[in-house]
């Protein structure tokens, strides 16, 4: 799916809904930190109004994204609590760090296409999570909520590639270490192995 170099593990989403609320938090936090890093990301390019725009407004739909998972956590009765440490996206961008086309050169871009690999995988998992919700028949309000977030992920996903596209003003070159990226964490998914988590 998209730019992904393995799929996730098929027992990934029997271990979802099986620590459903496990999930539904963790999503939530994922929500959180997406919108806090296209944040970071706008305040980079002061000097490139278009990229600046189109940060801050996937990070006013992440955090809408964020209302909504927290809604559902209320309705459940159960907290947020603090975030566990964020494995998968912590290696993830460790791994863009060393080596590979333009990694030096271009942090920026380096920052765009892990976000935009993390999408990636957040996409793939969402369609997982709504197969396996629609088979057990007893989630439709869920269903449909994470019908819109598959959606708005691959959204999400084009749109940060495309941004780094403009910021680096090469598109092979741009597609290239997306290229490495993926291949990065596709590897490192498979280390991470099967948790009740959107990423790791």
């Amino acid at each position: 799916m998209l730019c992904l170099t393995r799929p996730t593990d098929p027992r990934w989403a029997q271990v979802a809904i099986d620590k459903l609320d496990a999930l539904l938090i963790d999503h939530a936090h994922c929500e959180m930190k997406a919108a806090s890093n296209a944040l970071s990301l706008a305040a980079r390019w002061p000097d490139r109004p278009e990229v600046t725009r189109a940060l801050v407004e996937l990070a006013e739909e992440e955090l809408r994204h964020f209302r909504a998972a927290l809604d559902e956590l209320v309705r459940r009765g159960l907290s947020l609590g603090k975030p566990e440490t964020d494995v998968y996206a912590h290696e993830l961008r460790k791994l863009a760090k060393v080596g590979g086309a333009g990694a030096p050169e271009d942090p920026l871009v380096d920052r765009l296409l892990v976000g935009a690999v993390i999408e990636a995988r957040s996409c793939e998992r969402f369609k997982l999570l709504v197969d396996a919700l629609r088979a057990r028949d007893t989630e439709p309000a869920l269903v449909s909520f994470y019908e819109e977030l598959f959606v708005a992920e691959a959204r999400h996903y084009r749109t940060l590639v495309d941004l780094a596209i403009l910021v680096k003003g090469d598109e092979s070159a741009v597609r290239r270490r997306l290229e490495d990226i993926a291949s990065a964490e596709g590897r490192l998914v498979e280390r991470l192995g099967v948790q009740a988590t959107v990423h790791g």
